[in-house]
């Protein structure tokens, strides 16, 4: 997930108009509260909203770096095409891949950047062959998974499905399957399908090339409507910078241009404008007095604050994880720490049924992993990881969350390699984790670490119930 377009992880979404943006355009998707000064709230004030603000735009802003990094910017090593395309890469994810934090390294993965503005788009699947999954994952742009298609929700029967943005009031044409609506203009689609070994790659290409988007109207066979104005994009800031500047706010005005308010959000939506942020904000950190620059930076401060206190005392004592980080937004419920925090540990999670991600950074005694130990990571005999389709277990290097470079090129142990592993006598696997070769002998079940420290997560994809209602669980690794 991370590189993914993590993707990232996390990796997008949105992106606006800018400068030389036609107004009109922007009136249709944004609202029309008029932002105000900033000078009208004490820097008290201004540090709660900040707050508040922050942890609702990071996902937003996060989705934007990743989106522009794709979808815009022709100079950088990961830009993978325009707009409105799917862009396939028919390998899995190497330590290469940086844009996204823990990416997954099991899937190829097909990207969509989807501009809805102008008209909706129609997206054919191929029929794929019944042991194979593949799911495509509908993200809008605020981070939820607004709709699946694939194995677990559709079949593997092939289909074509409408992705309409939040203005279009059409019906359903004759031959399409399912209307899927984001709330967003701009959303993203993620396609994975599974690859079982190096030797099936050129499976996974026929695939690929049978993923196919249209826009409506060619679908129709009918004339184009008028384009939708020309965005123009200003530059994400990096993942660093995103952690402190107050130009955080600047891109979440622009990013929210994309994001018509939801019923639900009036309220919140109306209280950012009382420090400037918004669709129609006039935040300028350029023009912010000291006392409140001040403020506004505490604001981002108290945020990260909030989201350390949840890792440690429910994400690290196992009591939330990505289950509720990760979904729909009635799903999510309206908890935007859940979401900040689904999207700054691995951006474009997927819904917990279609996939699960049991997350290990310290070891069974609680000590944190490093490479300058060694570990052990136990699958006892008939308990490996309850899925309908595969299961992965994957290394990350700390802090960054990218894979680990390594002599033997491993960034994971999967369901599919099962065959290579050596089983233990009792019919159970070990997997050795650490940073140097554990000797030929159990170098087939050797996961490469780096020296430092790292983190492991474990994947489920399309779980069963054992695995989304806790009936079983994994260990964590024990230091040898």
């Amino acid at each position: 997930m991370r590189r993914m377009f993590a993707a990232a992880a996390a990796l997008l979404l949105l992106a606006g108009c800018g400068n030389g943006t036609d107004s009109s355009n922007t009136s249709q998707t944004t609202s029309s509260t008029a932002s105000a000064s900033p000078a009208a709230v004490t820097p008290a004030e201004a540090r709660a909203i900040a707050k508040e603000a922050y942890i609702y735009g990071f996902p937003i802003v996060d989705n934007y770096r990743v989106q522009y990094t794709y979808f815009v910017d022709k100079q950088d090593p990961q830009y993978k095409g325009g707009w409105n395309e799917i862009h396939s890469t028919a390998e899995v994810f190497t330590p290469a891949d940086t844009t996204v934090q823990t990416p997954n390294s099991d899937t190829p993965y097909s990207v969509l950047g989807a501009d809805l503005r102008a008209e909706p788009l129609v997206l054919t699947v191929p029929p794929i062959q019944q042991d194979r999954y593949y799911s495509l994952q509908f993200v809008d742009g605020y981070t939820y998974n607004f709709a699946y298609v694939g194995s677990r929700t559709t079949g593997n029967g092939g289909g074509r499905y409408l992705l309409a943005g939040p203005n279009w009031k059409g019906e359903k044409p004759a031959g399409i399957d399912q209307v899927i609506r984001s709330d967003t203009d701009l959303a993203m689609v993620l396609y994975r399908t599974q690859l079982f070994g190096p030797s099936d790659i050129d499976e996974v290409k026929k695939i690929q090339s049978g993923y196919q988007v249209a826009p409506l109207s060619v679908f129709l066979n009918q004339p184009s409507p008028a384009p939708a104005p020309a965005i123009d994009f200003v530059p994400p800031l990096t993942s660093e910078q995103q952690r402190t500047s107050p130009q955080f706010f600047k891109i979440l005005d622009f990013a929210l241009r994309f994001a018509p308010t939801l019923p639900e959000e009036k309220e919140l939506r109306a209280r950012f404008t009382k420090i400037g942020v918004g669709p129609d904000g006039t935040f300028d950190p350029d023009k912010l007095s000291p006392d409140m620059r001040t403020a506004i930076e505490g604001g981002m401060a108290d945020a990260w604050a909030d989201l350390d206190a949840l890792k440690k005392n429910e994400v690290d004592t196992g009591k939330v994880g990505s289950a509720q980080f990760f979904g729909s937004r009635q799903d999510l419920k309206g908890n935007y720490l859940y979401r900040m925090a689904g999207a700054v540990f691995g951006i474009y999670g997927n819904t917990a049924a279609e996939a699960l991600y049991p997350a290990f950074t310290n070891d069974a005694t609680g000590a944190p992993l490093t490479g300058a130990n060694n570990y052990t990571f136990h699958f006892p005999k008939g308990q490996l990881p309850p899925v309908n389709a595969f299961w992965s277990l994957t290394m990350y290097e700390l802090p960054q969350s990218l894979l680990v470079a390594n002599p033997i090129n491993r960034y994971l142990i999967n369901s599919p390699m099962l065959p290579s592993l050596v089983p233990d006598a009792d019919g159970g696997y070990t997997v050795y984790i650490q940073n140097t070769s554990p000797g030929l002998d159990r170098e087939a079940n050797w996961l490469p670490a780096p020296k430092g420290p790292f983190s492991l997560i474990l994947r489920l994809y399309w779980p069963k119930p054992d695995a989304l209602n806790g009936t079983w669980k994994a260990s964590p690794p024990q230091k040898v």
